[in-house]
Formats: structure tokens, C-alpha cells, sequence
């Protein structure tokens, strides 16, 4: 049995177990964690059930992947353009609209991870991990303000970067995994307000 994708694989091997983690991800958004068999996969894979085995333990084992994959999207650099120049608050605004554009691409499957991590010790701590990266890098932005003088040096920049993140983060839960509310282009003008009024920023407009 393969060790997830550790053993060398042959060129075919590689196409076969990206032909598994794509159909594995449209199974579990058409049909949810718990009522996925692995025999739903390797059907929708045209792969023979054993096959499955050959790449991954488990169906677990196989959401791993999936959800390192999102994670790694969603906590990536941001991609939207911004010169060097930029406002701080310029960077904020970019940095919620990068997350947003992620959270979107990939909400059907947050909602599954989200899910599972409620009862699956392993994927909260993989949840905490990767959210730890995102809040880690909006710390050392709040600190280098603060050394800037644009942001207040009593604020705890660790705590500030949580808890903003955790607003943005279930705000865009809400609207684009549970629906609430019409219109995402408000929400993230909100978001954008509050975080830059948090920190003060908003002295700087």
C-alpha cells in the first residue's frame, strides 16, 4: 500500500491519483462527508475499487489531501495587484478580497471541512494550522504598523490578528456556505470598515 502519495510514483500512478483527489472532492460536494463510499469515488474516478487502496488508506485519508490543498489556496499570497506604495489600508482591503475570491472557489468543500472538524480531532488541529499561517502573517503586519506608528503599540497584534480573522472568516461562512445575506460586495466593504477601524487605521484616510 502507497504511503500517500510518499512512494515514487510512475507518470500513470500521478494521473490516477489526481483522477481519484478530483472525483473524491466532486463526490464529497455532491453528496457530504459522512454518505460517501469509497465506491462513489472510484466509480465517478472509472477506476477500479481496489485502486483507491493503492493511494490512500482511507476516505479520510484522501480529504486530507483535499483539504492541504484548499488551505494552501486559501492561505497563499495574496494575488490581487497593489503597488509597493500602497496604504496599509489598501493592504487590508486587498487581503479580504484575495480571502474572499479563495472562500469562494472552494466553499462547497469548507462547508465538509468545517463539518468534519467538529468530531475529527485531525482536521480541527489541520484547521488550527493553517489558520495560525493566515493570522501569523497579519501579526507581523500589525507589528511592523505599530513600529511604523500607525497602529497602537498597547494592542496585542497576536489577539487583534484572531480575532479580526475570525470575523472575516465566519462573516464569509455565512454568506457564501450557509447563505445568509445577498450581497458579498457590501459584506466585504464591512469587513474592510471594521478591520482598518480596529486598528486605527482609519486616521490615516
Amino acid at each position: 500500500m502507497a504511503d500517500e502519495g510518499t512512494t515514487a510514483l510512475t507518470e500513470r500512478g500521478v494521473r490516477t491519483r489526481e483522477r481519484l483527489i478530483q472525483a473524491a472532492r466532486e463526490v464529497f460536494e455532491d453528496r457530504g462527508f459522512l454518505d460517501t463510499r469509497v465506491r462513489h469515488i472510484t466509480e465517478r474516478a472509472g477506476a477500479a475499487y481496489g485502486t483507491f487502496y493503492t493511494y490512500f488508506d482511507s476516505k479520510e485519508a484522501v480529504l486530507r489531501e483535499i483539504a492541504d490543498r484548499i488551505f494552501a489556496d486559501m492561505t497563499g499570497r495574496d494575488r490581487l495587484p497593489l503597488g509597493p506604495d500602497a496604504a496599509p489600508g489598501d493592504r487590508v482591503r486587498r487581503a479580504n478580497r484575495s480571502y474572499s475570491t479563495a472562500y469562494l472557489r472552494n466553499a462547497r468543500m469548507m462547508a465538509i471541512i468545517e463539518q468534519v472538524a467538529t468530531f475529527n480531532e485531525e482536521f480541527r488541529e489541520m484547521r488550527r494550522r493553517h489558520r495560525a499561517l493566515a493570522t501569523g502573517r497579519s501579526a507581523r503586519a500589525i507589528r511592523r504598523w505599530q513600529s511604523e506608528g500607525l497602529v497602537d503599540p498597547g494592542l496585542d497584534a497576536d489577539l487583534a490578528a484572531r480575532a479580526l480573522a475570525a470575523m472575516v472568516d465566519h462573516s464569509l461562512y455565512l454568506r457564501l456556505v450557509q447563505g445568509e445575506g445577498d450581497d458579498t460586495e457590501r459584506l466585504l466593504d464591512t469587513l474592510d470598515a471594521l478591520t482598518v477601524r480596529a486598528l486605527g487605521l482609519d486616521r490615516l484616510t
